[in-house]
């Protein structure tokens, strides 16, 4: 059996613990903060320990040698070994809020404690060019505004897509709650008619057929329907050849529930013939998770 390795990379305080958690419950060999120099002799002596598996996280406080980490990839792969990245992400505003609120300091951080906030931006800022070419490469996820639950489920459907074909991730969110900072493509439909606004509607959400059916009787919702996937078609080839493993398709309406949710349903639905695709409606979600 091939080896599979994923790399989780990240900002302070996005979530890589919960994540390497989550590997570790589907079956992976887990090691946190492991440095950049030995990730290739690591990998070679636990595919012998501990099997096909490995998830190992590195973070900024490598901040010397991350620099290395691309070549080594590179390196890694050449020998057959498949290696998925995976980078964790979250807004400036809740990275702060998140480092308050559990009074850890920044792994980065020397006069945060005498400068308090100022500080910690500019520390937030560093890490952020510091990571810079690892997110480039990587999945990105976007930790800002979903739960822990959440993430550990996004994760898991992760591995659990074959390694064949990119993968085509179609996320629906709300505005009001902020747009996910890890998307490729954001498409606002916040124009097309809302369900919201029909009594017996607005407590359903975009995947009940009452809505469906609603929304499939606009002309303008299938007109944006086929603007988006003629766009796609138009260019997921070119991604594929330039070795992008991952796309991300963010739909927004103004609250998550109907018309982003039903044309995220569709577009994945059209488009899985052909690509690994995967859905996730941030919103729906984080209520199904308790938020």
């Amino acid at each position: 059996m091939a080896l599979e390795v994923v790399l989780i990379t990240g900002m302070s305080g996005s979530g890589k613990s919960v994540a390497l958690h989550a590997l570790e419950d589907a079956g992976f060999y887990c090691v946190d903060n492991l440095p950049p120099e030995l990730l290739s002799a690591f990998i070679a002596l636990e595919h012998v320990n501990h099997g096909n598996r490995l998830a190992i996280a590195i973070d900024v406080r490598s901040a010397t040698a991350l620099p290395l980490v691309p070549l080594q990839l590179e390196r890694i792969r050449d020998e057959g070994i498949r290696v998925q990245c995976l980078f964790l992400d979250a807004s400036t505003e809740t990275l702060v809020r998140r480092f308050s609120e559990t009074r850890r300091r920044h792994p980065l951080s020397k006069d945060e404690l005498r400068d308090g906030q100022s500080a910690l931006l500019q520390t937030i800022e560093l890490e952020r060019e510091l990571l810079a070419d690892l997110r480039e490469q990587s999945h990105v996820i976007d930790t800002s505004a979903i739960r822990a639950s959440q993430l550990q489920g996004y994760v898991k459907s992760l591995m659990a897509v074959p390694p064949s074909r990119m993968i085509l991730v179609f996320q629906s969110f709300a505005f009001k709650r902020g747009v996910p900072v890890d998307a490729d493509y954001v498409f606002d439909v916040r124009m097309l008619p809302n369900p919201h606004y029909e009594p017996a509607l607005r407590e359903l959400t975009g995947k009940d057929a009452p809505v469906a059916e609603f929304l499939e009787q606009q002309p303008a919702v299938n007109q944006m329907e086929q603007q988006i996937s003629q766009f796609l078609e138009s260019w997921l080839d070119a991604l594929a050849e330039n070795h992008r493993s991952y796309v991300t398709v963010a739909i927004g309406c103004t609250g998550g529930q109907h018309r982003s949710v039903y044309l995220v349903e569709r577009l994945a639905k059209h488009f899985s013939p052909k690509w690994n695709t995967l859905r996730r409606h941030r919103e729906m979600d984080a209520r199904a998770s308790g938020h």
